[in-house]
């Protein structure tokens, strides 16, 4: 289930945040906020995706750029608030 979950965050990091062109990989580890691949906009697309997709709420104070900053650290985070 996991694993389908990071697949799906990956999908849409690349679909949404990188250009079509871009040979850029995105891993579990890739720090989507530091390296710049998410801004604070899009972190805020990224967190209605999610709760969208998965039925679940993020209160915004959890929603952090340290939260965001990794597909793993996202996955952390929707365990907090739903059974994956």
């Amino acid at each position: 289930m996991a694993e389908d979950i990071k697949k799906t965050i990956i999908e849409y990091v690349r679909k949404e945040y990188l250009d079509e062109d871009s040979d850029q990989q995105i891993t579990e580890d890739t720090k989507l906020i530091t390296s710049g691949i998410v801004d604070s906009f899009s972190m805020v697309s990224l967190k209605m995706f999610l709760e969208k997709k998965f039925q679940v709420k993020i209160p915004d104070d959890k929603a952090t750029p340290e939260a965001f900053d990794s597909v793993n650290n996202i996955i952390n985070l929707l365990k907090e608030f739903t059974p994956l």
